[in-house]
């Protein structure tokens, strides 16, 4: 397994060096002026040029995109055009808000997806299954911006049990960084208020990303689940007289998962670009504002650091899906 890692490691940097490549050809192809961005909207015209030469923007660019690779080697993902701060400190900042809210998603659709997918499929052809049928359409089909405006509505609007926006309340303290992520930070530290309130914050946009997911997953595990109890060793298992519980989650279930681990995976690049638009609606303060401020502005050097921190950990989930993989079914191999 070991050698398949690094192996899987290795091939990222290819993928990672493609991906670099074609954002900062489309980005600079993209209207606007970065110099006008980097000098301000009052800079005439020789102070234009002065940014220009100082950022290397007046040359070809293959010398530019080389300049840029040059400081990636050195871990240096440049500095922001509009902030005038470093983009991997400004990522350090604004990952640990995304990173939460994408856990939180995963942990609600897991966890709601799978049991409502054995759920259904143990009970093929009922009430139950058919409003789940119903309901997943519903899920998949409805736009998420659409989707958020309606639960800001009814639960911040209309039932004013949760707050409509923002990470934590304006009188809430926030817990010392450890993490970056409000929730597990006050957890770690005993902060039970600033805790519920992280929680209370993080509920509604959560709820939002995995309406979509949930609905997936549950799907692909009430589709998995039927071809599974339809086999030879279920069968078999039924006919030893194992009770029907037993049938479904140690005999069914294991072989089912393998098609939902491979939407779950697939639900992260979903979700990293659902942030975007979730993270303004809901004034996350996430990667997804920070991306929507760097391409509103053509901050060139932000763009390209959240594209590569996005196809990373997209790369990192993909990896952990082939393990899991290993792990669930013991006759797949990695040599």
């Amino acid at each position: 397994m070991g050698p398949f890692v690094a192996r899987r490691l290795l091939q990222m940097v290819p993928v990672l060096l493609g991906v670099s490549i074609l954002t900062f050809a489309l980005t600079n192809l993209l209207p606007g002026d970065p110099a006008r961005a980097a000098a301000g909207r009052h800079a005439n015209a020789e102070q234009l040029e002065a940014v220009r030469d100082r950022l290397g923007l007046d040359r070809p660019l293959p010398v530019q995109y080389a300049m840029y690779m040059g400081r990636l080697l050195q871990g240096d993902l440049g500095t922001s055009l509009t902030s005038k701060q470093a983009v991997a400190e400004e990522l350090r900042l604004f990952f640990p808000a995304t990173l939460e809210l994408l856990l939180a998603t995963m942990v609600i659709a897991v966890s709601v997806g799978i049991p409502l997918g054995v759920f259904t499929a143990t009970r093929r052809g009922s009430w139950a299954d058919r409003a789940f049928l119903g309901f997943s359409y519903f899920g998949v089909g409805m736009p998420v911006f659409f989707m958020a405006l309606l639960l800001q509505i009814v639960f911040a609007g209309w039932l004013r049990v949760l707050p409509i926006a923002g990470r934590l309340g304006l009188e809430t303290v926030p817990p010392p960084t450890f993490t970056g992520m409000y929730t597990v930070d006050a957890l770690l530290v005993g902060q039970w208020t600033t805790l519920l309130d992280a929680l209370r914050h993080l509920l509604l946009p959560a709820l939002t990303l995995a309406m979509a997911g949930t609905s997936e997953v549950a799907r692909i595990t009430r589709r998995s689940m039927l071809q599974a109890l339809d086999q030879e060793y279920v069968r078999t298992a039924r006919a030893k007289g194992f009770p029907e519980r037993t049938v479904w989650l140690r005999h069914a279930l294991p072989n089912a998962l393998l098609p939902t681990t491979t939407v779950i995976g697939l639900q992260v690049a979903f979700l990293l670009g659902g942030t975007v638009l979730i993270e303004n609606l809901f004034s996350w303060g996430g990667l997804g504002t920070y991306a929507w401020t760097g391409i509103f502005r053509m901050d060139i050097p932000v763009i390209m650091g959240i594209t590569l921190i996005a196809t990373t950990v997209y790369l990192i989930v993909n990896l952990g899906v082939d393990l899991v993989y290993a792990r669930l079914d013991p006759r797949i191999r990695y040599e």
